[in-house]
C-alpha cells in the first residue's frame, strides 16, 4: 500500500510539472516568453490560420526599418493613418488582435517588436510539430514611424524576377544571402495569397506553371473576380486546398513525396516549386538561379536540413535591429506613446 501511494504521489508530481508547460510542450523559464507562448497556442487553437498569419508578420515587420513593431501601427504622429497596414504588397495581414492580447498580458515593459517575433517563433515551432526552433533574447525597441509607402518600395513583390529578390534580399540593412532567401521562401508552405498577387500566374503568357495547376487555378478564381471588385483567396501551398481542387490540379501529395497532413510548416514548397506547382513568379523564378536551383532540390532532399536553416534565417530575421529615433517601449501596440494620450 505504502509503495502504491508513493507511485500515485510521483505520478501526481509528474503531472502538475506537464501541466505547468504549454499545452504544445513548450515552456519557457523567460515569464514574458512564457506568456507570449501559452496566449499563442490559445489562438491557434481557437483560429489555426492565425499561426501563419503570426509567421508572416516577423517578416513584414522587420523588413522595413527592422524589428520594431511598426507593422502593427494603426496611426503615427508623422503618418497619419497611413502606416504599413494600408501598403498594398501587406494585403491580408493578420493576428494584429493576438498580440494586443499578449500585450496586455505582458505589460508595459515588454515591447510589442519582441512580442511579435516571440510570437511568430513559437507559431513556426508549433506549425512544424517542434521541428523548427530557435531562440530569441528580446531587448527590441519599437519605432515611431510606419509608413504605407515604404513598406511598398521595401518588401518583395510577387512579380519579382530573381535579380529584383536577390538585390531585395541582400541590401544594406538585411544582408541576406541566396541560401536564406530561397530558405525563407519555404515559409510559403503555409498560409494563402489574394488573386490580385498571382493573377500573372494565370495567363497565357505566365511564367513556366503546371497546366493542371494553372487549370485548377483559373477555375477557383478566375480573373473575372478581380473585375467585379473581388480578391478572394486560396492557399500557398495546394496540399491545403479542397480535394476537389487537387483533382483539378492533379495534384496526389503523396505521390509527391509530400506529407499530406494539413497546415504544416514543412519542406512542401521545395516538393511543389520543382513540379512547377507554386503560386508566385517569384517562387518559380528561384530556379532560374544556379545556386538557389540546387538550393531548391537540398530542401527537397533533406527536410532537416530546411528545418535547421530555415530556423537560423527566422532568428537572423528576427534579430534585424530597430532603425530611427526615438525608439520606445509602446504602451498600446497600435499607437505612438505620444499618440496614445491623445
Amino acid at each position: 500500500m505504502a509503495k502504491l501511494s508513493a507511485a500515485v504521489l510521483s505520478l501526481c508530481v509528474v503531472l502538475a510539472f506537464l501541466a505547468g508547460q504549454s499545452a504544445a510542450g513548450r515552456y519557457y523559464s523567460d515569464k514574458v516568453q512564457d506568456k507570449v507562448r501559452k496566449e499563442v497556442e490559445k489562438a491557434m487553437a481557437y483560429n489555426p490560420g492565425l499561426g501563419a498569419a503570426l509567421v508572416r508578420l516577423v517578416f513584414h515587420d522587420c523588413w522595413i526599418n527592422g524589428c520594431d513593431g511598426s507593422v502593427l501601427l494603426d496611426k503615427t504622429p508623422t503618418d497619419g493613418t497611413n502606416t504599413e497596414k494600408k501598403a498594398v504588397t501587406n494585403i491580408g495581414l493578420a493576428g494584429f488582435e493576438v498580440i494586443d492580447t499578449i500585450k496586455q498580458k505582458v505589460g508595459a515593459n515588454t515591447s510589442c517588436a519582441d512580442i511579435l517575433v516571440f510570437a511568430g517563433r513559437d507559431a513556426a515551432d508549433i506549425l512544424s510539430g517542434g521541428k523548427i526552433f530557435y531562440k530569441l533574447d528580446g531587448g527590441l525597441k519599437d519605432g515611431v514611424v510606419s509608413s504605407a509607402a515604404a513598406a511598398d518600395a521595401n518588401l518583395p513583390e510577387s512579380t519579382f524576377d530573381f535579380t529584383d529578390l536577390q538585390n531585395n534580399f541582400a541590401a544594406s540593412g538585411r544582408g541576406f544571402t541566396v541560401k536564406e532567401l530561397v530558405a525563407l521562401s519555404g515559409a510559403h508552405s503555409i498560409g494563402v495569397a489574394h488573386l490580385s498577387s498571382y493573377q500573372d500566374r494565370l495567363a497565357a503568357d505566365a511564367t513556366p506553371i503546371d497546366s493542371d495547376y494553372q487549370l485548377a487555378l483559373n477555375k477557383t478564381t478566375p480573373l473575372e473576380l478581380l473585375k467585379k471588385g473581388q480578391n478572394p483567396t486560396v492557399p500557398n501551398n495546394p496540399r491545403d486546398a479542397s480535394a476537389a481542387f487537387q483533382k483539378d490540379a492533379a495534384y496526389d501529395p503523396v505521390t509527391l513525396g509530400v506529407s499530406p497532413t494539413r497546415n504544416v510548416l514543412d519542406n512542401s514548397y521545395y516538393h511543389n516549386n520543382l513540379e512547377n506547382k507554386v503560386l508566385f513568379k517569384s517562387d518559380w523564378v528561384l530556379r532560374t538561379d544556379g545556386v538557389a536551383a540546387g538550393k531548391l532540390q537540398d530542401y527537397k532532399d533533406n527536410a532537416a536540413m530546411w528545418n535547421s536553416d530555415f530556423a537560423a534565417a527566422m532568428a537572423k530575421l528576427s534579430g534585424l535591429p530597430p532603425q530611427g529615433k526615438n525608439l520606445e517601449i509602446r504602451k498600446n501596440c497600435r499607437f505612438t506613446n505620444q499618440q496614445y494620450y491623445y
